[in-house]
């Protein structure tokens, strides 16, 4: 149980950390007056603590034979990253944080569902059963709720 809590915690601050990136990634495009720039530089700083962690974890660098064994498709993480800090830099002072984020749950939980449903990408499959359905419908709810 305390594991769980823990890790829901690390989760909540997560949630809460993102929102705070994507403020800071708004603030930083007004201040460039570039939403390209103050995408690079958030990349460009998050590619950095990467790296710092790596190497104190002393993670070895992956060798050339795993990674062409590894899918193309796997490798495109990074676009959709891209996309979402785009997507959220530029939506973020039109919708509000509130707004943006209570759309942006809803979609990850309509493709949450989609994948497991059919079992995408490796992942278990779950089927589409009634307290799912009822879940989208509350997300889609709370959103209309936190837009007035």
């Amino acid at each position: 149980m305390l594991a769980f809590a823990l890790s829901a915690l690390l989760a909540v601050l997560a949630g809460a950390g993102l929102v705070l990136q994507q403020i800071l990634n708004a603030n930083l495009r007004a201040g460039l007056d570039s939403a390209s720039w103050a995408g690079v530089s958030s990349y460009a700083v998050g590619l950095a603590c990467m790296a710092l962690l790596a190497a104190a974890l002393r993670d070895p660098v992956p060798t050339t034979s795993v990674a062409e064994r590894i899918p193309w498709w796997t490798w495109s993480g990074g676009l959709f990253g891209a996309v979402f800090i785009g997507l959220a830099i530029l939506l973020v002072p039109k919708l509000g944080a509130a707004t943006f984020f209570a759309l942006l749950v809803t979609g990850q939980m309509l493709a949450s569902v989609l994948f497991d449903h059919a079992g995408l990408l490796g992942l278990a499959q779950r089927p589409v059963d009634l307290p799912r359905l009822l879940g989208i419908a509350l997300l889609i709810g709370g959103v209309v709720l936190i837009r007035r």
